[in-house]
């Protein structure tokens, strides 16, 4: 477990932000461990991460908002603390290619996503039943919920309740082959994270690699992404390619986006759960 808070931050940029953040946390005795910040020259806004040691800090997280109302409203800041005194609860949505599941599961059992404040898998939520054993091999609850045109709405609000029930704080869908509606992608803003087969915005929609072969690319990738109501528009989290050449058949892309897949997602999980991702616009400003 964490025994660090981390401070995000972004505002428009003005002299004496950063001044004022770290005296905050200096005069109520807090000990900064790390600190970033970036300046967007484009919209001249202002971004900040800091990550302090708990112990030090002589205000808890019921206290934080007023203590630190008076720099908030001096620099119009948007500002979230994050207290890191318990895992984030994550649920995972799969349809039937179980590759990115599989890899997610694996990571979040050896302890490698989220940090020190880590996360947790609280169940998978499927429309088929392909998965469902390996889930339940590791301990984890499987529901399934399957879809079709005509019950596409009522699962939907099945699934919002489950998650509610569960007491989700970020989604991940691993090859999740649905189109979440607006409602529900309202419920979890910037905590979404979609991992899309293609390195957008070059071919998206369907089947991309087939049109990455016909076109003789030279380059493949993998894109992770926030979810929005623009469907493979969300802000990117991350991205990766690989090389391929003209020896390469339909099958070789599929198999090299496979592996790129997993990893990308993976690192989008890594990030966000690290509380080191702060969304621009369209885009995001990912602190390393």
């Amino acid at each position: 477990m964490s025994h660090t808070a981390r401070l995000l931050i972004s505002c428009p940029d003005a002299r004496g932000v950063v001044a004022s953040v770290t005296s905050f946390i200096h005069d109520r005795g807090g000990n900064i461990v790390d600190l970033d910040q970036h300046v967007d020259p484009d919209s001249n806004a202002f971004f900040m991460r800091v990550e302090v040691e708990r112990g030090t800090l002589d205000i808890g997280p019921g206290e934080f908002d007023e203590s630190f109302a008076p720099v908030r409203e001096r620099f119009l800041l948007n500002a979230r603390c994050e207290w890191c005194d318990r895992p984030k609860r994550v649920a995972i949505f799969v349809s039937q290619e179980d590759h990115c599941l599989a890899d997610l599961l694996w990571r979040f059992g050896r302890g490698e996503l989220g940090g020190e404040a880590g996360g947790e898998v609280v169940g998978v939520i499927s429309n088929h039943e392909v998965c469902r054993a390996q889930v339940e091999a590791g301990g984890l609850a499987f529901h399934h919920l399957p879809v079709t045109p005509e019950t596409k709405a009522e699962q939907e609000r099945t699934a919002m309740a489950l998650l509610g029930e569960l007491d989700v704080d970020l989604v991940i869908l691993a090859r999740y082959m649905q189109v979440l509606t607006p409602r529900f992608v309202a419920a979890y803003p910037s905590r979404i994270i979609n991992i899309h087969h293609s390195f957008l915005p070059a071919f998206a929609g369907a089947r991309p690699y087939h049109r990455a072969h016909e076109r003789g690319v030279k380059l493949i990738g993998a894109t992770s992404h926030y979810v929005t109501d623009e469907l493979d528009e969300g802000p990117i989290i991350a991205q990766r390619t690989a090389g391929v050449t003209h020896r390469d058949a339909v099958a070789d892309l599929v198999r090299k986006g496979r592996d790129l897949e997993r990893l990308v997602l993976a690192e989008a999980a890594r990030v966000h759960l690290d509380d080191r991702v702060l969304t621009l616009g369209r885009r995001t400003v990912v602190f390393g």
